[in-house]
């Protein structure tokens, strides 16, 4: 079996000045992935859960790479257009079965879906990615370690690669170099996120009032898809949190570890 894990929307995104490109540092999320099965033998061909791929996206994928041999069913533990990476870890997926080599993939997807997220790196989290692009612009201090309480609120949102409507973050993104601790990146993200719902919506989005009555150091959001966090320190007693969070209509609740930097 293949896992890729997926990310649950990101510490900061937006452009990076008024002309800049689409960039991002993601959130790793261990606990949420999509899974690749090999369930038989024969020529090529694949049972999805749920719809992940569209045919268009296969048929892009295998005009460019060559289609791995066997029976495979694709498992997701995200909902897609969740902002969670669903899409992309499955591309993942069956590059990895094809047996793709690793320098190619980035592009490999990007070409696929016009928009890419960098889970195909050992430390997605460690850089300045920008996904309209496929590649790292900068290598960054890995994000504090942190506690996450999650969910997705409303209808899937798929990313639109020709959208470029996104605020500037270069001034979090000054901070954000200087390898914040968690109390000062949990207030990046919580800046990023309300930037983009200010921009993009919804504007009944519940997250800072939760933040605020959980006790919570931030929240976070899939600057595209409808998955939204609440920002904890590692090991923290965050049962109030998760029921906070189902009481305000949450779906697909999931409480994770992630940050590589105590």
């Amino acid at each position: 079996m293949i896992r890729v894990a997926g990310h649950f929307g990101e510490w900061l995104q937006g452009r990076l000045g008024a002309d800049g490109p689409v960039a991002l540092v993601t959130m790793a999320c261990p606990a949420l992935s999509v899974r690749l099965e090999r369930i038989g033998d024969g020529s090529f061909s694949l049972e999805q859960s749920t719809r992940i791929l569209a045919p268009s996206h296969l048929a892009c994928l295998w005009r460019q790479s060559k289609r791995p041999e066997g029976r495979f069913r694709l498992r997701a533990d995200m909902p897609p257009g969740g902002g969670a990476g669903a899409s992309t870890a499955a591309l993942i997926a069956l590059t990895r079965a094809a047996g793709m080599p690793k320098s190619g993939i980035a592009a490999l997807c990007l070409s696929v879906e016009g928009a890419t997220d960098p889970l195909m790196l050992e430390a997605p989290d460690a850089v300045l990615w920008a996904s309209r692009e496929a590649r790292a612009l900068e290598a960054l201090p890995p994000p504090p370690r942190a506690r996450i309480v999650g969910g997705f609120f409303g209808p899937p949102c798929p990313t639109d690669a020709a959208d470029h409507d996104f605020p500037d973050i270069s001034d979090l993104m000054k901070d954000w170099r200087t390898a914040p601790n968690l109390v000062a990146a949990a207030r990046l993200a919580s800046v990023s996120a309300q930037r983009c719902t200010a921009l993009r919506g919804p504007a009944d989005d519940p997250m800072p009032e939760l933040a605020a009555t959980t006790g919570a150091l931030g929240h976070v959001r899939a600057h595209t898809g409808s998955a939204r966090g609440l920002v904890f320190a590692p090991g923290s007693d965050t049962r109030a949190a998760e029921h906070a969070m189902a009481e305000a209509g949450a779906t697909g609740l999931v409480t994770f570890e992630t940050g590589g930097r105590p």
